[in-house]
């Protein structure tokens, strides 16, 4: 029996590969808390934070497939500082790093239709793109399945829409409702990864998959609308911009802005899957929508499949800032730069010493007694591309055993992520939000700023 794993298990995609495949696979399901699951056949329930390379590499140990259905549009801390696109990035690469390191065979990922015009993304969209770019980079075979609204019990976008139909007896649309969408079955969705699994005529490709229909936005709230039984007035206008729409959907849905957001800026794109000659070969339901929605309607979702409020255990701190990576230097290159460039630009305030191992002790430059931070290198889990230090010290911080500072390379050494993760400070957490977290943005800011006239600098004087 071959060993799947599953990222991002509890969603409701997650949940029905898990009553799905575990008929003919030992199942791996990966999540932050496992705590509270029950034991099922062939259901092997890991704890697993991803955004630990350590933690994704245990919980890819003896797996064959892997399937990524992760994404960071929720809080992961009681403070991030950062966009969730930089975030998807780290969680990607970590998994994509430990899946190479265990020899997995394939990772399946589901992501979203790429319109043709990729260089007026949204943010959304381009997150997605950018996260299946990661996962191809380390020569583990990757099959991409790009959809748009996958329709099932608990799905997030289809269970906003189903709030906007049942709540509102009127509906003002924006003009983002003209664009053309065309939703798939869950059902669709599950029959296409099991047949690709393992199978290498799906190794290496990206394929979009959509339903049997094509409309657009006010047709498919029309359809809803018809399968709950009730009638809907909708009126088109041109003023509502994506911020407007944001807030109102919010208002009405109760949904986070956090996750409204990014969705409604999506939905200005054509989302209709492209043909692939590989599409022929896959046996699929091609349920239509109506049929999905009453499907939908008459399916209790788990209480797996619902979105729980994020609520923080500690004040822990996890912040990403995407950053310029000078031609032809690593991620060793800017972390060794950065504790000598902090030195010079808060020069007469903070002193940085560095020690023949690596470590970093900052000081304040009149009470150098006591650092208010140390970081502690940790060679082992270190190499050109991402050097990572624990957070080891100081009066600022608490000591732990997961606080750490990375440097990371992305995209193919595109980008460098300077990322602090589960750190815990000693200041009060109010006092600390107002105080030592800005400055923190306004140092990194700063130094992005550094790393980019370094990087035009060198551009100039190349030969």
């Amino acid at each position: 029996m071959k060993t799947i794993a599953i990222a991002g298990a509890n969603g409701f995609v997650g949940q029905a590969l898990l009553e799905k495949l575990s008929q003919d696979y030992h199942i791996i399901a990966l999540s932050r808390n496992v705590s509270s699951k029950e034991k099922q056949k062939n259901i092997e329930w890991r704890s697993c934070d991803l955004y630990s390379m350590r933690d994704a590499e245990i919980g890819l140990e003896g797996v064959d497939y892997a399937i990524y259905l992760v994404h960071s549009m929720m809080p992961s801390a009681r403070l991030t500082q950062g966009n969730f696109s930089d975030t998807d990035l780290i969680l990607a690469d970590n998994f994509v790093r430990a899946a190479k390191k265990q020899n997995v065979q394939q990772i399946i990922y589901l992501g979203g239709i790429v319109p043709n015009k990729e260089e007026d993304l949204s943010l959304h969209l381009k997150s997605r793109l950018e996260v299946e770019v990661t996962l191809s980079s380390y020569k583990v075979p990757l099959t991409t399945i790009r959809t748009s609204i996958v329709v099932g019990p608990g799905g997030s976008s289809f269970h906003m829409i189903e709030k906007l139909v049942r709540r509102l007896p009127v509906m003002i649309c924006p003009k983002w409702t003209r664009s053309e969408t065309q939703p798939i079955s869950l059902e669709d969705v599950i029959a296409a990864i099991e047949q690709m699994l393992g199978n290498d005529r799906f190794f290496h490709q990206t394929i979009e998959l959509g339903g049997p229909d094509v409309f657009d936005y006010q047709r498919l709230i029309e359809l809803m609308a018809k399968a709950f039984g009730k009638k809907r007035l909708l009126i088109t206008v041109p003023i509502f911009t994506a911020r407007l729409s944001t807030l109102w959907v919010s208002l009405v849905t109760g949904t986070s802005r956090k996750l409204v957001a990014p969705l409604i800026q999506s939905l200005r794109h054509r989302m209709v899957a492209k043909e692939h000659p590989l599409k022929k070969q896959l046996q699929l339901p091609q349920i239509p929508f109506e049929v999905c929605v009453k499907n939908a309607i008459n399916t209790k979702p788990t209480k797996s499949y619902t979105r729980k409020k994020f609520i923080p255990q500690v004040s822990d701190v996890r912040s990403v800032q995407r950053l310029c990576l000078p031609k032809g230097k690593s991620a060793r290159f800017v972390a060794q730069e950065y504790s000598k460039w902090l030195g010079r630009y808060m020069k007469g305030i903070l002193v940085v010493d560095n020690d023949d191992k690596g470590n970093s002790f900052f000081r304040l430059r009149f009470f150098k007694r006591w650092p208010l931070l140390v970081i502690t290198l940790s060679p082992e889990r270190s190499s050109s591309d991402r050097y990572l230090f624990y957070i080891t010290g100081g009066i600022l911080a608490e000591k732990t055993d997961r606080g750490r500072l990375e440097f990371r390379e992305v995209m193919a050494g595109k980008y460098i992520l300077a990322a602090i993760h589960d750190f815990r400070p000693t200041l009060p957490w109010y006092i600390y939000n107002f105080s030592q977290a800005i400055i923190h943005l306004w140092v990194m800011k700063n130094f992005g700023r550094y790393l980019k006239k370094y990087s035009e600098e060198s551009m100039l004087s190349a030969p």
